[in-house]
């Protein structure tokens, strides 16, 4: 307990002393019933940490569809490392033992790209269809085997399914454990995957039900913030990964966000940002220009986009936290 008081003394006079004053924001996080954690970046050092509603800063949470973000990530490292051929290499090349009997042709067509960007066009399988999915003896062939609601590469169908069949893909190309793998990959990055559902295969969830520390959220943002190297400037991923997955390439039909390879795409107070967002309030926010990033952590049962509670957020960043920033530079 000590310990910990004496972490966020020495946090509070850090910050007093780079001219932050993020007492607005906090006012704001004390407004949230369901907000747990609240960690903010600036020029690589961490410069506001704190837990709200009685949460535990250090501990393990749910990062729920944040870990779409991070399985962008994972894609990108397998192609770095020869794993996968690239995005344009069909799902089918790899999962063709695991297609339903008749396969519709079209599942011929989708890419490692097409479930990156939530384009595969097949019936999703979060929402209202997530429950009957994770019910199924076999996810992998229950998103194989749903029928197709839209054109290949066309409206986005935002999908847990689809993550899942990347982290399918990486296991059978591999021969590992999609979970070690990460763990491995991400070492020297401060990154760290505490916990990861799996299939009744064995399969890792592609893109939910994740455990991470917040601080391993806030790491991961960073390392993107950096451009892919670790503050001792180790390479764990491409600059040209991170610039392909923050390009625009489809729009959420719930709230009109751009979508990349795993990352929401949207400006705040004019600051061009990127973020990864899971049910509940998961949220990491990358916005390179003011070499900000920001994790936030919030309780993983209660819904956060049809409440406001995201946009709450967002407003957060846009009005309590960016120009704390601004005016510090």
């Amino acid at each position: 307990m000590h310990y910990f008081l004496l972490s966020a003394v020495i946090l509070l006079f850090s910050v007093q002393a780079k001219g932050l004053d993020f007492s607005d924001m906090d006012k704001t996080a004390q407004g949230f019933p369901n907000i747990k954690t609240v960690q903010i970046a600036y020029k690589g050092e961490v410069v506001w940490a704190k837990a709200y509603n009685k949460a535990d800063l250090d501990a393990v949470a749910n990062i729920k569809s944040a870990s779409k973000s991070l399985m962008s990530a994972i894609v990108g490292m397998a192609i770095e490392r020869d794993v996968i051929q690239g995005v344009d290499q069909t799902i089918v090349s790899i999962l063709a033992d695991q297609l339903p009997k008749d396969p519709d042709p079209r599942l011929k067509e989708i890419t490692v790209s097409h479930l990156l960007s939530m384009q595969a066009g097949l019936e999703r399988t979060s929402g209202r269809y997530y429950g009957r999915w994770v019910a199924s003896n076999n996810w992998v062939q229950a998103v194989l085997a749903r029928p197709f609601v839209s054109e290949i590469g066309g409206d986005m169908q935002y999908s847990t399914g689809n993550t899942h069949l990347l982290s399918a893909i990486i296991m059978r190309q591999s021969g590992k454990n999609t979970y070690q793998l990460a763990n491995k990959w991400f070492n020297g990055s401060g990154v760290w995957i505490q916990s990861w559902e799996t299939d009744p295969q064995g399969v890792p969830m592609g893109g939910n039900q994740v455990g991470m520390t917040p601080a391993s959220l806030l790491a991961f943002g960073e390392l993107y913030r950096r451009g892919g190297v670790t503050k001792k400037g180790k390479r764990i991923l491409s600059k040209k990964w991170i610039e392909e997955s923050w390009q625009p390439r489809t729009q959420s039909r719930f709230h009109r966000g751009l979508y990349g390879y795993g990352w929401f795409i949207q400006t705040f107070a004019d600051v061009q940002g990127y973020y990864g967002w899971g049910y509940g309030g998961q949220m990491i926010y990358v916005l390179p220009d003011l070499d900000l990033t920001i994790a936030i952590t919030s309780d993983e049962y209660l819904p956060s986009g049809k409440t406001g509670y995201r946009d709450s957020l967002h407003e957060m960043v846009s009005q309590d936290i960016i120009p704390v920033i601004q005016a510090a530079r």
